[in-house]
C-alpha cells in the first residue's frame, strides 16, 4: 500500500512548474483536444491552427486563467478552516461558469477538476486548501488548478503562463492525431504562440477578485464545443 504524505513545500518551483505542466499528468488530459477535432468538423483549415491557438488564448483560456488566478490568491491567503475557503473557491466557480455559456465546456472542466483534485489529494492529503476543494460541487479545472499552483508554491503569473502553453500544447497533440502533419511544423506552434500565451497572462496575473475575471466570450468556439459532445464518432472527448 502506498502512504500518501505531503510533498515537501520547498521543493523548486520551476522543478513544480514543470511536473504541473506535463502531459503525462494522470488526469484525463489526454482525452482532450482544446475543442480542436470539433474545429476541424466544423470546417476550421489546418493552415488556421495557429490563429485557433491564439483566438482560444484570447477568449476562453483568458478566462480559465483569470478564474484560476484569482482561486490562487484565496488559496494561498487563506488560514482558516476549509469551510471558509471552500466558500470563497465556490464564488470563484460560479463566476467562471457565468462565463462560459457551453454545458459541454462545462462539463469537461468538471472532469479534468475531478482529475486533478484526485491527484492533489494524494500529493496534499493534509493541504487546507485541498481539504476546502472536497466541499466546493464539482470544482472545475481553473479552481483546482488555482489551488494546485498555491501547494506547488508557485507565483500566479507561472500559473497564468502554464495554463496558456498547455492550451496551446493540446492544440498541438491532438493535431498530430487528427492530420497528416509534420510533428516539427506542428512543435513550433506552441513557439510562435509564446507573445500570445505572455499577453494573456499578463491581462490576468493581477487580478484578486471574482468579479474582475475576464469575460472573453466565445460564441463559435462554444457552438463547437456543444455539437462535438453529442458526436457519435470522435478520437477525443473535447
Amino acid at each position: 500500500m502506498v502512504v500518501a504524505r505531503d510533498i515537501d513545500p520547498g521543493i523548486d518551483s520551476d522543478l513544480m512548474m514543470m511536473w504541473l505542466a506535463d502531459a503525462r499528468l494522470p488526469t484525463g488530459a489526454h482525452t482532450q483536444s482544446a475543442g480542436l477535432e470539433a474545429a476541424l468538423n466544423a470546417g476550421l483549415a489546418v493552415a488556421l491552427i495557429p490563429d485557433y491557438i491564439d483566438a482560444r488564448l484570447a477568449t476562453v483560456v483568458a478566462v480559465e486563467a483569470g478564474a484560476a488566478v484569482v482561486a490562487h490568491r484565496y488559496a494561498c491567503a487563506e488560514t482558516a478552516a476549509p469551510a471558509s475557503l471552500a466558500g470563497r473557491l465556490t464564488s470563484v466557480e460560479t463566476a467562471w461558469r457565468a462565463r462560459t455559456m457551453s454545458p459541454a465546456l462545462r462539463e469537461t472542466s468538471a472532469l479534468l477538476g475531478r482529475g486533478y483534485l484526485r491527484l492533489l489529494g494524494r500529493l496534499w492529503p493534509e493541504s487546507t486548501a485541498v481539504q476546502a476543494l472536497s466541499l466546493v460541487a464539482r470544482p472545475g479545472r481553473a479552481v483546482v488548478l488555482g489551488v494546485a499552483a498555491a501547494c506547488c508554491g508557485l507565483s500566479a503569473g507561472r500559473l497564468a503562463r502554464i495554463i496558456g502553453y498547455e492550451d496551446a500544447q493540446t492544440i498541438a497533440a491532438a493535431a498530430l492525431k487528427l492530420c497528416p502533419l509534420d510533428p516539427v511544423d506542428v512543435s513550433r506552434w506552441a513557439i510562435i504562440a509564446a507573445p500570445a500565451i505572455a499577453s494573456m497572462a499578463d491581462r490576468v496575473t493581477d487580478l484578486t477578485d471574482p468579479a474582475d475575471i475576464p469575460a472573453s466570450a466565445a460564441p463559435l468556439i462554444e457552438q463547437w464545443a456543444q455539437v462535438h459532445a453529442t458526436t457519435a464518432q470522435r478520437l477525443f472527448r473535447g
